[in-house]
């Protein structure tokens, strides 16, 4: 792993002495998990891909204008331009009233036994109905497995204040299941 990270600085190295070619080994190293990110984040694939692939722009050119400092992993910096496009993306969703359901395609990974991909489209509601920051803390955290420091570099925020949307989001969680018990 220690070596994939050596040569993802390299790479960024050479995108921004003007080797536009070295791109590709970021885009290749780091575009499945920022895609499972999206994915998780959206609930839809195709619009996970959009994403990733709009971050990867951005990213390319902010690394051609210098604009990467090196304070954080190359992956750990496309971690927070996915999340907070993501996280921008549900607030216009909220915004504009739109819905996106989780597809057969984004649960093929979760095995064929009907009820869990039950479970996974209830879990997907639930999660929609969360704010998006806190959705994302919950997804960085309980799926990507991050600890709550790399969650503060990616959201770009203090530990604190990932603690506490991991705290509100189990909770409005928590509360939306009970809700949904109450009902059956």
């Amino acid at each position: 792993m220690q070596s994939g990270l050596q040569d993802l600085d390299k790479a960024v190295r050479r995108v921004m002495a003007g080797d536009n070619d070295a791109f590709r080994l970021i885009v290749e190293q780091c575009s499945t998990r920022l895609v499972r990110l999206g994915a998780r984040m959206l609930a839809n694939v195709t619009d996970a891909e959009d994403l990733v692939q709009e971050a990867f722009l951005r990213a390319h050119r902010a690394l051609l204008d210098k604009q990467f400092d090196g304070h954080a992993s190359v992956e750990t910096w496309l971690f927070r331009i996915v999340t907070n496009m993501a996280i921008d993306q549900l607030r216009s969703r909220k915004r504009r009233g739109t819905v996106t359901e989780a597809t057969d395609e984004m649960l093929t990974d979760a095995g064929n036994a009907p009820e869990f991909r039950l479970a996974l489209r209830e879990l997907d509601q639930w999660m929609s109905d969360i704010a998006p920051e806190q959705r994302a803390v919950l997804v960085l955290s309980a799926m990507d497995g991050f600890s709550n420091a790399e969650i503060a570099q990616i959201m770009n925020c203090s530990e604190g204040s990932v603690e506490q949307r991991l705290v509100r989001g189990r909770a409005a969680l928590r509360q939306m299941r009970s809700l949904e018990h109450d009902e059956n």
